[in-house]
């Protein structure tokens, strides 16, 4: 890893006389050993100024050095499977991390600089991230994969999530007058990041808010979703019950809101459900539980079927559209589990193929050789709002996964890892 001194810091050095080499040795005296590799006490503090900058919610001194460290593993793990950053791609990442606050690379580190951070700072950490990705490509990306059955049972637990319509909050707001943001964000910031109880938070609430509420320990009554500002409803939604948002900095003042409960409506449609069935007219209940037993899926049935296969009807219809004696028999199937109903002097077959949400029913379903059967015609041909589409869900499953194996191995990293203080 590179390290950095800028003009202004070594100035200083240079101005402080005699004592200058001390200095210089204090500033620069490693604090941890990664596997040989120095972390020294100028990157700590260059690392929580560049954490503030970014707002993360975490920038002690603890912290920034756990990342340093986390940053060496990472970029000590690339070396070792032979990967390197190009000028380019560092340059390509530099310009995305940017991006994310609106800026290009030369604007971003333009702010790092007034905020005393050193370029260099920001190129270690996007390179540390850039070949962490390699790393993950090569050594986990072929371990990690996402079923169909996967998709479907996380679409059905998005669709039943009630939307959140209420929430109980309490607040805490800290007074921020001209010359003293910075302590107030730095109260803040303590706050939120010891992760306070609700009990906490109104101890908490009690001793700083500056608004009527502080009596109650920050409690506010119900409220709708709807009468919050816009640009926090998505911080509010973002929550878990018992969770407190970041700090918050507006005018004169830095905030908190701590979620004490939710509450929310089922979404209309959401228990309704789309059936994919087949049905075959056969002679006997004899002969068609003969056949319910032989049968192993609903492509199977075609074979199974014989001669009468081309009497196989096939349809994905609404559940409220079935008729009462089939959707009864259906009710107690599992996929691709056949019954028989009693059809006067013969029996029908009934086979379930599919049962899924109707607010999930996607227009690419399983189809066969034979000629259209109009199952296609059944399926919604438009997404529903709010409701992810199978490849979003998808991508998001497969990132949280590959997210999870990450921090896995960066773990066992740490674990092999040889760590020490000097």
């Amino acid at each position: 890893m590179r390290h950095f001194l800028s003009g202004i810091a070594l100035a200083a050095v240079i101005a402080t006389g005699a004592g200058a080499p001390a200095l210089a040795q204090n500033l620069f005296a490693p604090v941890v050993y990664v596997n040989d590799s120095a972390v020294t006490r100028y990157e700590v503090d260059q690392r929580m100024r560049f954490m503030r900058v970014i707002g993360a919610p975490d920038a002690s001194a603890a912290a920034a050095e756990q990342a340093l460290i986390d940053d060496r593993l990472r970029v000590q793990a690339a070396r070792q499977i032979g990967v390197e950053i190009t000028p380019e791609g560092l340059q390509a990442g530099l310009e995305e991390f940017a991006g994310r606050a609106g800026l290009d690379a030369a604007g971003f580190i333009a702010q790092l600089e007034r905020a005393g951070v050193e370029d260099g700072v920001f190129r270690d950490f996007v390179e540390a991230g850039t070949v962490w990705r390699e790393v993950v490509r090569a050594r986990l990306l072929a371990r990690v994969n996402v079923t169909d059955a996967e998709i479907d049972q996380e679409l059905q637990r998005v669709i039943e999530t009630p939307i959140i319509d209420r929430v109980l909050l309490s607040e805490l707001i800290i007074p921020a007058p001209p010359g003293q943001e910075a302590q107030a964000l730095q109260l803040a910031e303590r706050i939120s990041a010891s992760r306070p109880t609700e009990a906490q938070f109104a101890e908490a609430a009690r001793q700083y808010s500056a608004v009527p509420s502080a009596e109650a320990g920050g409690r506010l009554e119900m409220l709708a979703l709807d009468n919050l500002p816009p640009s926090l409803r998505p911080i509010i939604t973002a929550l878990q019950p018992g969770q407190t948002t970041q700090a918050l900095p507006v005018e004169g003042a830095v905030v908190l809101f701590h979620l004490r409960d939710a509450q929310g409506t089922l979404r209309p449609g959401a228990r309704e459900q789309v059936l994919d069935y087949m049905t075959l007219r056969l002679a006997s209940a004899g002969d068609a539980a003969a056949l319910a037993a032989r049968v192993r899926n609903c492509d199977d049935l075609y074979v199974q079927a014989g001669d009468a296969a081309p009497q196989v009807q096939r349809q994905t219809v609404s559940q409220g559209a079935i008729p009462q004696g089939i959707a009864a028999r259906l009710a107690s199937l599992d996929a691709d589990e056949a019954g028989v109903i009693p059809a006067g002097a013969g029996a029908d077959l009934v086979m379930l193929c599919s049962r899924q949400p109707a607010l999930a029913a996607q227009p690419q379903v399983a189809t066969t050789a034979l000629p259209d059967d109009g199952v296609e015609a059944a399926i919604p041909q438009s997404a529903t709002p709010g409701i992810p589409t199978r490849d979003q869900v998808r991508d998001r499953l497969f990132n949280t996964r590959i997210n999870t194996a990450a921090e896995g191995l960066l773990a066992d990293l740490r674990a092999d890892a040889i760590i020490r203080r000097p």
